[in-house]
């Protein structure tokens, strides 16, 4: 069947249930995966980045925890200040690591829902939640992925699920917040990425250099708001 005889039978179904009154149908779920972090398989969607590969000392790894409850990833390492003196790079800070997953095949449409809901147990540091959609904010020629953050808060020791909603999340230029009126589209979501700095962060998180830890059992797409 071509691609356009099945889209037009799609179309005419859908016409048909409306017609019929099966609106529940045409509604997408309340909630929606969008990663799981329980298998090798899983992880291998995810790329891992920090101050390294430009000079710094920091270090990351991700892996999967076995455990009779099941398995979870465990995204964790070491935040450092100090800089390698025969770096090439001339960074102005240093202290991060994150990990970013590839690309998706295309896009992911959210634009049915309102928040991210994440489930996780960490270390009382405070991580940042990150968003990348479909260039349209920058210059045509770039090629570079428009990014909005939110800062997440991680309780020590208990899994804990977070909820953001997608209005919290700003936007961001290289880290830095774009001071200005711009508006997410959700319908053309191309990644997200979990990153956690030396510095910085919401009061009362723990902060500083040294030793991370997040564990992560899923992230899902949630629609709070009728």
């Amino acid at each position: 069947m071509s691609r356009f005889r099945a889209l037009w039978q799609s179309s005419v179904s859908a016409t048909k249930r409306v017609l019929a009154g099966n609106f529940e149908e045409l509604i997408p779920p309340s909630e929606r995966y969008i990663f799981k972090f329980d298998s090798k398989e899983e992880l291998k969607r995810w790329h891992l980045y920090s101050d390294s590969e430009y000079g710094g000392l920091s270090s990351a790894s991700l892996e999967i925890k076995d455990s009779t409850d099941g398995s979870s990833g465990v995204f964790s390492g070491n935040l450092s200040l100090d800089v390698d003196e025969g770096s090439r790079w001339n960074i102005s800070r240093s202290g991060f690591c994150g990990m970013r997953s590839k690309k998706f095949d295309g896009f992911i449409d959210l634009d049915s829902y309102d928040t991210i809901a994440v489930k996780l147990k960490g270390d009382g540091r405070c991580y940042i939640s990150t968003i990348y959609t479909e260039n349209w904010v920058n210059s045509p020629g770039q090629q570079e992925d428009n990014s909005w953050q939110a800062f997440v808060y991680v309780p020590k020791d208990n899994w804990y699920i977070t909820k953001i909603p997608l209005a919290r999340y700003l936007p961001t230029w290289r880290g830095n917040v774009i001071d200005a009126h711009l508006e997410m589209n959700p319908a053309r979501v191309v990644g997200m990425s979990l990153s956690v700095n030396a510095e910085g962060g919401v009061p009362g998180a723990t902060t500083g250099p040294g030793d991370f830890r997040v564990e992560l059992d899923w992230i899902k797409a949630l629609r709070l708001q009728n």
